[in-house]
């Protein structure tokens, strides 16, 4: 019986640092889950990095965040023998398609995308300063997607629209040009959002309110020691509030021991257990979290070379996987008509006048 081809997953991320516990939670726990169903590709956004930090320093520094990310990658349980690990830049291909792809889409469609409001925001720039490439970030993305011709694509709500484009560019050039693209299709999760260790928001690098997935035990210790709690309770005999509270969202996601997490919220609405205890216990169970990727992380990393053999294997895989995407793209649209036309006509002249 003829095996059924898996459908083709695409995820990435942007090289501008180590992973956190949020990332774990957000996307890492279910590419682990989708590597055993689907045919994924995972990359290394470095194009995209540009868009917002397009300085010397932050490309140099890259470099050395590539490798941190994959190893995190490996640790975190993504293995490059069922997924493919690339880098994103040295695609010549996702250049070409996504010039071809800008032409598909329109400036208003793209400004009214929310999220590049956001990230424009999140960068400090003002209206004035947005460079062309933040506005045309969702078409390079729609060339990530559609280099494997991606089936789905896991986001969250947020970033339904992107999807959306991309399906939309998808769509006219195929009917412009002839079927060469499946409409990708949002593989929707309810992504969590960890909230940080300083109870301000998201967790995220730039907030500096991470936990890392590759942070020792001292200073995991040394960071949930100063979480936010309740700010209301300044005794331990008072009663607490376990909702909103970061320690007990973090007992809730990290801790299995789920009648300890019970009774810590039972005693810590009456009053009868202080924080000290509480965030003791999260300390165990998030470094006991963490010592499994440790170990994996640190074989990964003694294996010199292994890293750079993953991305450039993986690499290789989707060039040629890109280049056949790309033909066909020139073959649908005959963009190499006339180029072929013109060096067949003056190679023959060559060969008659020689």
């Amino acid at each position: 019986m003829e095996q059924k081809e898996k459908k083709r997953v695409l995820s990435g991320d942007r090289p501008t640092g180590r992973f956190h516990l949020g990332h774990y939670v957000g996307s890492f726990k279910n590419r682990v889950e989708l590597q055993d169903k689907y045919d994924c590709y995972f990359f290394i956004a470095d194009l995209h990095m540009l868009t917002t930090k397009p300085s010397k320093e932050d490309i140099l520094n890259m470099r050395e965040n590539l490798h941190e990310m994959v190893l995190d990658y490996l640790a975190c349980g993504i293995d490059p023998r069922k997924s493919t690990i690339y880098l994103q830049s040295a695609l010549p291909a996702v250049y070409e398609m996504n010039l071809v792809f800008e032409m598909l889409i329109s400036l208003n469609r793209l400004t009214g995308l929310p999220s590049l409001k956001e990230m424009a925001r999140n960068a400090h720039m003002d209206a004035e300063s947005v460079p062309f490439g933040l506005i045309g970030y969702p078409v390079l993305q729609t060339a990530d997607i559609l280099i494997p011709r991606s089936h789905l694509v896991p986001v969250g709500k947020d970033n339904e629209a992107h999807i959306e484009l991309a399906r939309d560019i998808a769509r006219r050039f195929n009917q412009y040009y002839g079927e060469v693209f499946p409409l990708p299709e949002v593989l929707l999760s309810d992504v969590p959002t960890l909230i940080g260790i300083d109870g301000k928001g998201k967790m995220s690098k730039s907030a500096n309110n991470c936990i890392y997935l590759s942070d020792d035990a001292k200073t995991v210790e040394k960071k949930i020691k100063g979480m936010y709690t309740d700010p209301n309770r300044v005794h331990a005999h008072l009663p607490g509030t376990v909702e909103g509270n970061p320690v007990f969202i973090y007992h809730d996601v990290f801790n299995p021991d789920k009648a300890e997490v019970e009774d810590l919220k039972t005693r810590y609405r009456e009053g009868t257990v202080g924080d000290v205890e509480v965030k003791q216990k999260l300390i165990v169970a998030i470094n006991n979290f963490l010592d499994p990727m440790r170990r994996l992380r640190k074989e990964f990393e003694a294996d010199k070379g292994l890293v750079e053999q993953i991305i450039y294997e993986g690499t290789l895989k989707m060039i040629e996987i890109s280049n056949a995407t790309l033909k066909d793209m020139r073959s649908a649209m005959g963009l190499g008509g006339a180029w072929n036309k013109i060096s067949r006509i003056a190679r023959e002249r060559r060969e008659k006048t020689q």
